[in-house]
C-alpha cells in the first residue's frame, strides 16, 4: 500500500510512456522563415477563439471539421502555419493525413494579438491567397470586428467587415451564422479597462 506522504511504495507499478508527444515549441514557417510565438495568447483572445469555434461547431458539424490551435497546417514544406481556428469541409477531408493537415483548409481564422498584426493582415493574407483559401477572417478583439476575406478570381478580397449589431454569415459556407453581439457579449467583461 502506498503512503500519500511518501509517494509510491515498491509494490506499485507505473506504466512507462511509449508514445512521443513531440516538442511544444510554437512557431510557423512562412516562405522558409521561422516565426516564433513569443508568448501564449491572452484571456480575451482565447475567449473569442472558443466562442467562434463553438458557433462554427454548432452550425457546421455536419458539413465538415472545425479545429483550433495549436495545430500545424502544412501548406507545403516551406509553409507551415498555426491558424487560431480552421474549417475543413467534408469535400476536403482528404487533406487530413496521418493526423496532420497537409493541404489548404476551406476557412482560416486569425485573432489579432499584440505583435501579430502585420503577419496576420499582410504576410498570412498573401500566403492564404496564394494557397487559395476560400475564406479568411481577421478578428480584431480591440475594436470588436471581423474582416471577412473571400477568394474571388484568385484574390482574397474584403467581402465585409462585421461588428456590433451584425450577423456574420458566409457566402461560401451556408452553415455559418454568428451573432456578433452574442459573440462579444461573453468576452467584453474580460476586456482590459482603460
Amino acid at each position: 500500500m502506498s503512503d500519500p506522504k511518501r509517494g509510491k511504495s515498491a509494490g506499485d507499478t507505473v506504466k512507462e510512456q511509449t508514445v512521443h508527444y513531440g516538442d511544444f515549441e510554437r512557431y510557423e514557417i512562412i516562405g522558409g522563415i521561422r516565426y516564433e510565438f513569443l508568448s501564449s495568447p491572452q484571456v480575451v483572445h482565447q475567449m473569442i477563439s472558443a466562442e467562434i469555434e463553438q458557433h462554427l461547431r454548432r452550425g457546421c458539424q455536419m458539413d465538415g471539421v472545425v479545429l483550433d490551435a495549436p495545430i500545424d497546417v502544412h501548406l507545403d514544406e516551406n509553409h507551415v502555419v498555426q491558424p487560431d481556428i480552421l474549417f475543413i469541409s467534408n469535400d476536403r477531408l482528404h487533406i487530413i493525413v496521418d493526423q496532420k493537415i497537409k493541404g489548404t483548409p476551406d476557412l482560416l481564422v486569425e485573432i489579432l494579438s499584440p505583435g501579430t498584426g502585420h503577419r496576420d493582415k499582410v504576410i498570412k493574407k498573401e500566403l492564404y491567397e496564394r494557397f487559395r483559401v476560400k475564406e479568411y477572417w481577421i478578428v480584431d478583439p480591440v475594436h470588436f470586428t471581423v474582416d471577412q476575406f473571400v477568394l474571388q478570381a484568385e484574390r482574397l478580397l474584403l467581402h465585409k467587415v462585421y461588428s456590433h449589431g451584425a450577423t456574420l454569415t458566409s457566402p461560401c459556407f451556408p452553415c455559418i451564422e454568428i451573432d456578433m453581439d452574442d459573440l462579444y457579449q461573453r468576452v467584453e467583461r474580460f476586456m482590459p479597462k482603460e
